[in-house]
């Protein structure tokens, strides 16, 4: 089971007390962009082995939306950090990094 901690409120919980929002930092695309684009942006997602940065909201506290650093084959979460942020902090990196040497980084 993941442990994660709300970066808005300070609460650390298991995974149930949060809903997961998918795949974090994406370039949204709207009406008026090409079909490609849109149809990229709607299907064709990441779904890497290893480490992955995603949305998750605080359901069951503060409501607020946050973003999580974790590898998808342990489960082993490296940070978390408020969503109005569009790039990791360096010390998620850092921590990621430190964990994953062969990570080629946040693309």
């Amino acid at each position: 089971m993941l442990m994660l901690k709300c970066p808005n409120c300070g609460v650390t919980a298991e995974e149930t007390e949060f809903a997961p929002g998918g795949e974090a930092h994406l370039t949204r695309f709207a009406s008026g962009s090409e079909d490609q684009a849109f149809s990229d942006y709607l299907f064709a997602r990441k779904n890497p082995r290893g480490v992955h940065f995603e949305r998750w909201r605080h359901a069951f506290g503060c409501g607020k939306w946050f973003h999580a650093a974790r590898c998808t084959a342990t489960l082993e979460v490296f940070g978390t950090y408020t969503g109005q942020t569009s790039t990791p902090p360096d010390d998620i990196t850092a921590a990621v990094k430190a964990k994953r040497p062969e990570w080629e980084g946040f693309k």
